[in-house]
């Protein structure tokens, strides 16, 4: 971070992964203390007013104008549909713009808040960032649709921190309503792999019908204790062709099937979208 030097910084969220490089959240507040020290007192930090790990960060010394997003002083929204794709803008109790996108979730509404707070201090207007929206095309492996057979839609995303689950399935729900939500989970990422966030991964996946983990044979931690809080609703493969078979013979019209990773997952959604279709 301390490279950076930026003059409008927008810090989002703070909590903690990264097990193998930092001992505990307080080292990762550090760098992002690090990080606000060399904003400078004409720029703008634009933060989560909701992220209490960020407001003990601010505690720790903050000479740099403020504007908040996600509470009630600064850059708010005014849900206009359920799943967030139409929301109004608004700061400090000002209506400023309508914004509609593709994009759906809280966590995504949010960070276009984010993203209008900080081109406003570059100069652009409010108007025209809530009008560019409109043609925001979303990055790849967030929520992506990777295909739809025969009424079964598969979804790739990103997620591997329970927070990032958990937000991504709220999201899915919203928009798909009643739906049967399918969650496939490869728990892949370092902090997971030793088991920092175990006891945090069942609430994560609260919000699926059917969970599927992949327990690979090297993984450090057993499993049972997510599929155990689920009662049920959970269980674990080892293979990723048991996991494709399994969908493929219980998946119905309208399922929702959403898988997540921060790797490749052995090309699951190719082998489900060709044995889906066969």
């Amino acid at each position: 971070f301390v490279h950076y030097r930026p003059r409008t910084a927008i810090l989002n969220n703070l909590e903690f992964d990264h097990a193998d490089i930092f001992p505990d959240v307080a080292a990762i507040r550090r760098q992002f203390h690090h990080l606000v020290r060399t904003v400078p007192k004409s720029g703008l930090l634009v933060v989560n007013g909701a992220d209490a790990e960020l407001a003990e960060t601010l505690k720790m010394g903050c000479w740099t104008p403020q504007e908040t997003f996600g509470d009630t002083n600064g850059w708010q929204a005014e849900m206009l549909s359920d799943d967030g794709s139409r929301f109004r803008v608004q700061f400090r109790g000002q209506p400023q713009g309508v914004v509609e996108w593709e994009l759906i979730g809280t966590h995504n509404v949010f960070n276009a808040l984010a993203a209008i707070a900080a081109a406003r201090h570059a100069g652009v207007p409010v108007a025209t960032s809530c009008a560019a929206f409109r043609e925001f095309r979303n990055v790849k492996r967030r929520l992506e649709t990777r295909g739809s057979v025969r009424g079964v839609t598969v979804y790739d995303d990103f997620a591997h921190h329970p927070t990032a689950i958990r937000v991504t399935l709220d999201a899915l729900r919203a928009r798909v309503g009643k739906k049967r939500i399918i969650a496939v989970l490869e728990a892949r990422s370092n902090t997971m792999r030793i088991g920092v966030h175990k006891e945090a991964l069942a609430p994560a996946l609260a919000a699926a019908d059917v969970v599927l983990l992949y327990q690979p044979a090297d993984f450090q931690w057993d499993m049972a204790i997510v599929t155990g809080a689920l009662n049920g609703r959970a269980r674990v493969f080892r293979t990723v062709d048991d996991i494709v078979s399994t969908l493929a013979q219980e998946v119905r019209p309208d399922d929702q099937i959403l898988i997540m990773s921060n790797g490749g997952f052995e090309g699951i959604h190719a082998k489900l979208l060709t044995r889906l279709a066969a």
